[in-house]
C-alpha cells in the first residue's frame, strides 16, 4: 500500500498551531506517512516568531509572503516559491490537502 501523503495548509497563527498538532498526531498514528505544513499569509510571522523543533522540518514557508512582509527565513525552515502553487502541485501529485 502507498504511504499516506498529507499537506496541511496554515494561513494564520491559529491554523499553524492546529497544523503542528495535526502533523504530530498523524505521524504518531502513521509513522510512514509523509507530511508537510505549508504556511503563508499571517501564519508566516507565527512560524518565525514561535519555532517548534518537533515540526519545523515539516514547514514550508511561502516566499511571496516573506518578500511582501520584508522577512527572511532561517536556514532551519524550508521555503517554497508560492504557497498556492506548492499546494496545487502536491494535490496534483496525489497528496491529501487539509486546511488547518
Amino acid at each position: 500500500m502507498t504511504a499516506l501523503r498529507v499537506v496541511l495548509h496554515a494561513p494564520t497563527a491559529a491554523a499553524l498551531g492546529r497544523a503542528r498538532s495535526n502533523a504530530l498526531n498523524l505521524l504518531a498514528a502513521a509513522p510512514d506517512a509523509q507530511c508537510e505544513i505549508v504556511v503563508n499569509a499571517e501564519g508566516v510571522c507565527a512560524a518565525l516568531s514561535d519555532p517548534d523543533p518537533r515540526t519545523d522540518a515539516l514547514v514550508r514557508l511561502c516566499a511571496n509572503t516573506l518578500n511582501r512582509q520584508g522577512l527572511a527565513a532561517p536556514a532551519a525552515l524550508a521555503v517554497v516559491g508560492a504557497a498556492v502553487l506548492h499546494l496545487a502541485e502536491r494535490q496534483r501529485d496525489g497528496w491529501q490537502y487539509l486546511r488547518a
